[in-house]
């Protein structure tokens, strides 16, 4: 992992991960790693649905969860569900989550 900022904590059962959206995308992607002007680190996305009821989140825990390798069921937004800025937890191993999220920490 970099010398920078976390852009995950683990949590009891799991991981949470701090996550800026961007919905209305040309495609769905995870774009890496970035810190924001008050220094915290988060994990860049974007998706294709639109920010209305909660399309745009569905969306991110389906990328998220695609991209890890787990079931759609085990992501979930639990803070800023409508805010740009998200916090995500992905349940299971902590270990094995965080291996998987070594690739977009460059």
């Amino acid at each position: 992992m970099s010398a920078g900022p976390a852009f995950h904590r683990r949590h009891a059962g799991g991981v949470e991960l701090f996550v800026r959206l961007t919905p209305k995308s040309a495609r769905d992607a995870i774009d890496g790693v970035e810190a924001g002007a008050d220094g915290r680190a988060y994990l860049k996305a974007r998706v294709r649905a639109v920010p209305e009821k909660g399309k745009a989140n569905q969306a991110l825990e389906k990328l998220l969860a695609s991209a890890l390798g787990v079931p759609a069921g085990l992501v979930s937004i639990v803070a800023g569900g409508t805010a740009r800025l998200k916090t995500v937890r992905v349940a299971g191993d902590p270990e094995l989550i965080e291996a998987k999220l070594a690739r977009f920490d460059v």
